[in-house]
């Protein structure tokens, strides 16, 4: 690569780009851990570093890049392709197309079983179950058990999932996974090590894989020494981004791909590590040098683009408490006169009314609403402000609420694909089923049970006896579903084929269906970015989108709007002005986070990311007072609070402290004194004068 695209990399990005690599030589080189504060670069880095090793001639078909999400993939070959333009030109595009191996670690996963599956005893026309679904599979297990009807009050199937869940994601044994996370659960381990046991049979006779499944199936397959060998030999490099949030079975997948870690670089910040509540592990970012011998190198980039001086001293601050983590301090040259603040407030219709009063002033001083975001612990903490945004009719956008997926309309049209896709998949075709007038949950089971033992299960389907009451509407079926298995329409259009099979039912089950259509219609436009079937019923399920709003463009009439956002789903993000909810004791942390000092470390590092967003101000909020979901029913559910522990006393001096006086957002809604404004009955009179 030309010294030219180099020189625009600050000389820690440059030495990680470079690592290894020789002028026109990629071999694999020694392991490299690359910490990546927050808005310092990384994922400009991590571009270039894959541009640098092609470029220097790595083929890029033996290039393995895992990213935490797909459409992070896809920006990352689309930046690297950009910069290997630079130097190579027009070729850049051929060879950033040869980054095959771009997804995240299910997807790549789920590619791989497909492959290898006649090596592992699997069939390769698994279907893969989302979360709810394997919750329904799992449910129909507990029933068939008869735990649904225990004396005392089973887990419900959400719960259960859970605890497989953190089980097989984490390796932890069943009884340390229910006293660390599951406390309520453990009266319960032999039925639950029961229940898990029916599951994962269950799975098995229906060819059905869930999200774990994916993990722990390429994780079993690396542990066979033969095909750990034959699996890592494809590639020459593999790097890994975000691996601050890899779970134990990502981290040994990776070490079985590259255990002398030639050829893999892991981009990270241990600072960044909140998704414990999914099994990830911090651990896996601060003992991966040791992996090796001699240690990986490591990497530091600390310079900040993002952030002013002052927002990073605090955020500096906060993190400089953690009890272990990479030494890191953030520095940027963007100095700022302002301080972060700590704005007190009397209770959360004080600290509404203050976000509201502040977003509009930066809205009149030339920050648009879409560069400012309002971030929260958990999503019911911006319930009284969506009520106060809706009363001043500020148009606002918030994430961390129902997926797309999640929508009956869509994963009703779904199921009857997968359906189609993999006939044994019973949870698939009860739901398409049921879907039926005159189809109740016996004649669908006793449809299912026909197919069962049938050696060609979906032409079993047109031999099962119909169900009495189903009318015209069993042939319509069968004819769908045969078209569907031929192929007649090709892909994508048997989406429409699928759809215009199952408008009859949507107008029936749904008053609200002319809402619905326009998402059915949607799901064809996202069709068409996939080659098959297979692959749009794989990627999907693995790496759905948030919301209709991520497909649809804008997702109000307004031409901008305020973001709501769990600080979660806000990570990765960045915005001009931020603004902090409920930064006190019992929110951050959260009452239920502070059982280990494992959880009030993760905690810390929530408040860090939250604060790192900001661009040029951040105001984090404190309220005296704010509501509880997990006080006792009876009486008052708001509980007094102090200042989050995590900014103690001695760094106060890094923050504005001021507060907000509620009587100002009182006079701004009713009358002081009683004293009337306008005279409503002059103006009724008046409309007919």
């Amino acid at each position: 690569m030309s010294l030219a695209v180099l020189d625009d990399l600050n000389p820690q990005q440059r030495r990680a780009v470079e690592h290894g690599v020789r002028d026109g030589d990629a071999s694999p080189g020694p392991p490299l851990l690359v910490i990546a504060g927050a808005g310092s670069g990384k994922t400009n880095t991590l571009a270039h570093r894959v541009a640098h090793l092609i470029a220097n001639g790595a083929d890029p078909y033996r290039i393995l890049l895992m990213t935490f999400s797909r459409r992070a993939a896809s920006e990352m070959t689309g930046r690297v392709e950009r910069i290997a333009r630079r130097t190579m030109g027009e070729g850049a595009r051929v060879m950033a197309a040869g980054l095959t191996w771009a997804g995240t670690f299910h997807a790549v996963g789920a590619r791989m079983l497909r492959e290898y599956a006649p090596q592992i005893g699997l069939d390769p026309d698994f279907s893969i179950h989302d979360r709810e679904d394997s919750a329904d599979l799992l449910n129909l297990v507990r029933h068939e058990l008869g735990f649904s009807k225990t004396r005392n009050r089973f887990p419900t199937k959400a719960t259960c999932l859970a605890v497989y869940s953190r089980c097989v994601n984490s390796g932890a044994p069943l009884e340390e996974v229910l006293a660390s996370a599951f406390p309520w659960c453990a009266e319960w381990p032999e039925e639950l090590r029961q229940l898990f046991a029916g599951y994962v049979e269950a799975k098995q006779r229906q060819n059905v894989l869930d999200y774990d499944d994916l993990l722990l199936y390429w994780a079993q397959t690396m542990a066979v020494p033969e095909l750990a060998a034959e699996i890592g030999g494809r590639f020459d490099h593999v790097l890994v981004d975000e691996y601050q949030d890899t779970n134990r079975l990502q981290a040994d997948i990776l070490l079985a791909l590259k255990p002398d870690g030639s050829g893999l670089t892991v981009v990270g910040d241990d600072a960044q590590s909140i998704y414990a509540f999914r099994a990830a592990t911090v651990r896996n970012i601060l003992d991966f040098p040791g992996h090796f011998d001699p240690p990986a190198a490591i990497v530091t980039l600390d310079r900040n683009y993002r952030s002013t001086r002052p927002i990073l001293d605090a955020a500096n601050a906060v993190i400089d408490l953690a009890a272990e983590r990479f030494t890191k301090n953030l520095w940027t040259d963007r100095d700022a006169a302002g301080r972060p603040r700590l704005v007190t407030v009397r209770d959360e219709q004080g600290q509404a009314y203050c976000v509201v009063e502040r977003v509009l002033e930066n809205r009149e001083a030339g920050i648009p609403l879409k560069q400012q975001a309002v971030l929260f612990r958990t999503s019911h903490h911006s319930g009284p402000l969506e009520v106060e945004l809706t009363r001043r009719n500020i148009p606002f956008v918030k994430f961390g609420g129902l997926k797309f997926l999640d929508s009956a309309h869509v994963k009703d049209l779904l199921a009857l694909l997968r359906f189609v896709e993999n006939p044994r998949d019973r949870v698939a075709g009860f739901r398409v089923l049921l879907l039926m007038p005159g189809v109740g949950p016996t004649a669908a089971q006793r449809v299912l049970d026909h197919m069962a033992d049938a050696a060609d299960p979906l032409a079993a389907v047109a031999t099962a006896p119909a169900p009495p009451r189903a009318g015209g509407a069993w042939p319509d079926f069968l004819a769908a579903v045969a078209d569907l298995y031929a192929g007649r329409s090709g892909w994508p259009a048997e989406l429409e084929r699928a759809r215009l099979w199952y408008e009859p039912h949507l107008e029936r089950l749904h008053e609200d269906s002319t809402v619905r259509h326009a998402d059915l219609i949607q799901l064809e436009q996202i069709a068409a970015g996939y080659p098959s079937r297979e692959r749009f019923l794989t990627e999907l399920t693995l790496d759905p989108p948030d919301a209709t709003s991520d497909q649809a463009g804008v997702p109000l009439l307004d031409e901008d709007y305020l973001i709501l956002s769990t600080i979660h789903s806000a990570k990765g993000q960045e915005w001009s002005s931020v603004f902090v909810l409920n930064v006190v004791d019992g929110c951050i942390p959260s009452d239920l986070g502070t059982g280990t000092s494992a959880d009030i470390e993760e905690e810390r590092r929530l408040l860090y990311v939250a604060m790192t967003r900001a661009k040029e101000d951040l105001s984090l909020i404190v309220p005296h007072r704010f509501f509880t979901h997990n006080q006792a029913a009876r009486g008052d559910r708001h509980v007094y609070a102090s200042r989050t522990r995590f900014i103690p006393k001695a760094l106060l001096g890094l923050f504005e402290a001021t507060t907000w006086l509620a009587a100002s957002a009182a006079s701004a809604t009713r009358p002081a004194g009683g004293a009337v404004r306008v005279d409503v009955g002059a103006r009724v009179r008046g409309m007919w004068r």
